[in-house]
């Protein structure tokens, strides 16, 4: 009679218990890539896209709101345009992701992706992947166009995402603007999609930069957010003019912001607009003329004087 042979059994706990290797081998280590090599495209499936816009639409927003509820003016500029589109903005506190992302309307919001810091949203792998879980983001080189990063936005445009993208590279240290690169008028360029600018004043005020705890940083206060008319590159402009243009686009609108509509405009046609990167003058006069909204501690408690009941800033009785 043959002896039938069992099957070896399972070591206890196998399904949840780290394997086991041969004594003596070397595991190969753990390949995590960071920065401009991180792998966003899981982020974009559509469980984790369904998530995503349950914590932004219910969590995320709300929360953004109890402190900032931004006041929207010009979005009807891009609710009539179909397919992708590249939405530009200045840049002075981490409220500013957040805030833009809730002023856009929903259908366009949750199929929009967010360029951001490789070296400093990526630069980790927990933070790259709460980065793109939470925001949607994208790792982008900002110190110049990097072409792992400009063929991978440039993708997904091509495939009908929209991109979020703040064109100074990062949050201004000063409250002033600073100069825009180039990266979003190129992206424009090579995909033919518009350009949409963007101000949001008051932001700083709210989260001001620091190095400090942001719960000891955050201030209630008001925000505004203004869309201006969409912006596509003209036959033969390069993107260094066309970045020129998108960056005089945003900073007619932050004029708008300090003045009126019209006299934003007319102060445009006449070459009077204010400095958008702020007067070329000693650091702190450049302070003291910065715009009251732009200023993390409110001009009562310091005695500097600020905008008036005019919208007139210090800049202006220069």
């Amino acid at each position: 009679m043959t002896a039938t042979r069992r099957s070896p059994r399972p070591p206890s706990g196998f399904l949840w218990r780290a394997p086991t290797r041969p004594g003596g081998a070397t595991p190969l280590p753990l390949e995590r890539k960071t920065g401009v090599e991180y792998d966003t495209a899981w982020a974009r499936r559509y469980p984790v896209r369904l998530v995503r816009a349950m914590v932004l639409d219910d969590v995320t927003i709300p929360l953004v709101r109890t402190v900032a509820k931004p006041t929207i003016y010009g979005r009807g500029a891009i609710e009539h345009l179909e397919g992708p589109l590249i939405v530009t903005a200045n840049h002075t506190s981490h409220l500013d992701t957040a805030l833009l992302l809730s002023c856009l309307p929903p259908s366009r919001r949750h199929h929009t992706v967010v360029a951001a810091a490789a070296d400093y949203f990526f630069d980790r792998h927990w933070k790259a992947t709460l980065s793109a879980f939470g925001l949607g983001a994208i790792p982008m080189e900002r110190q110049k166009v990097n072409r792992r990063s400009a063929d991978a936005a440039a993708e997904l445009i091509d495939d009908g995402w929209s991109l979020v993208i703040f064109p100074e590279g990062g949050r201004s240290p000063h409250g002033w603007g600073q100069e825009f690169k180039g990266g979003a008028a190129y992206l424009a360029r090579r995909c033919g999609v518009p350009v949409v600018p963007v101000h949001i004043r008051g932001a700083r005020a709210v989260l001001p930069r620091g190095d400090d705890s942001i719960r000891s940083r955050l201030r209630r206060g008001e925000v505004q957010v203004r869309f201006g008319a969409p912006l596509w590159p003209n036959d033969g402009e390069d993107a260094r003019r066309f970045s020129s243009r998108i960056e005089a686009a945003v900073a007619l609108l932050a004029d708008e912001a300090e003045t009126d509509w019209w006299s934003a405009r007319v102060r445009a046609s006449r070459g009077e607009s204010p400095p958008f990167r702020g007067p070329d003058v000693s650091p702190w006069r450049r302070a003291w003329s910065l715009p009251e909204s732009a200023d993390p501690v409110p001009r009562r408690e310091t005695g500097v004087p600020g905008s008036g009941a005019d919208g007139a800033t210090a800049w202006d009785r220069r």
